[in-house]
């Protein structure tokens, strides 16, 4: 076998296609787990949940590179761990867990919950859009983009020819877009 450093990020991942050997995404791993780290830091801002989240955006990429056509493994593997840091926020929004022993309220003073981060603020403003979005749209952008489906997977879900389901993913990005900047 070649050393794997001296493939691309691409040969990697068609090599990974037609072996199924996890080495060439261990060499993937070793490229870019900083970006990744990088990128949970930023959307989590928890060293520990951040390497949790590593490990299982890794361990979705078996998967993931089998389904997906990728042109540019970086940004797809950025665009990647931003959904997951993303959707692990969504799924943790309500569940923080604090011991009321340790906070006797010893006056009168009203408690005010903290301001909404600007993450959580951004996903229910892009909740809100994709709901705006025509049926067909909403659909292919949930799999492509929330449950990163590929065209053909989409197609096969929904029924519509591929060309269709690339227009929706297409349109409904761009008229996402444009509601996220009509509502700031």
């Amino acid at each position: 076998m070649k050393i794997l450093s001296s493939h691309d990020d691409l040969a990697l991942i068609q090599l990974y296609k037609e072996s199924g050997d996890k080495a060439y995404v261990g060499e993937l791993y070793t490229r870019y787990t900083a970006l990744v780290y990088g990128v949970c830091l930023k959307y989590l801002k928890n060293r520990d949940e951040s390497k949790d989240a590593v490990m299982q955006i890794f361990e979705k990429l078996l998967k993931s590179l089998l389904g997906h056509e990728i042109e540019n493994f970086k940004s797809w593997l950025y665009a990647t761990a931003r959904n997951h840091c993303l959707m692990e926020l969504r799924s943790q929004k309500g569940k923080t867990n604090v011991d009321i022993t340790q906070r006797v309220m010893e006056n009168d003073f009203v408690l005010h919950l903290e301001e909404e981060s600007d993450v959580e603020v951004d996903l229910r403003k892009l909740d809100k859009c994709i709901d705006e979005l025509v049926v067909d749209q909403k659909q292919c952008v949930r799999l492509f983009f929330l449950e990163e489906r590929c065209y053909k997977e989409i197609s096969e879900l929904t029924r519509l020819d591929l060309n269709k389901v690339k227009s929706h993913i297409q349109n409904g990005k761009r008229n996402l877009k444009l509601c996220m900047e009509r509502n700031g």
